[in-house]
């Protein structure tokens, strides 16, 4: 998959938040994620973040 900064992505599993959407801030081999629900960040890396990616979804307009 190919991830651009500003993404919004979906989860397979959900945060204890309850929200399943992140916007990607950062990527290379680390991945900075913000959730979308609560705001946390998170930097996690590369290959953690792609196992657990379900979709890019689409940019809101």
């Amino acid at each position: 998959m190919d991830f651009h900064i500003g993404d919004i992505v979906q989860t397979k599993k959900t945060h204890p938040c309850g929200s399943d959407r992140w916007e990607i801030l950062r990527v290379g081999m680390d991945f900075r994620l913000r959730c979308l629900g609560c705001g946390r960040l998170i930097l996690i890396p590369r290959v953690k973040a792609e196992k657990s990616i379900k979709k890019v979804l689409p940019k809101p307009s």
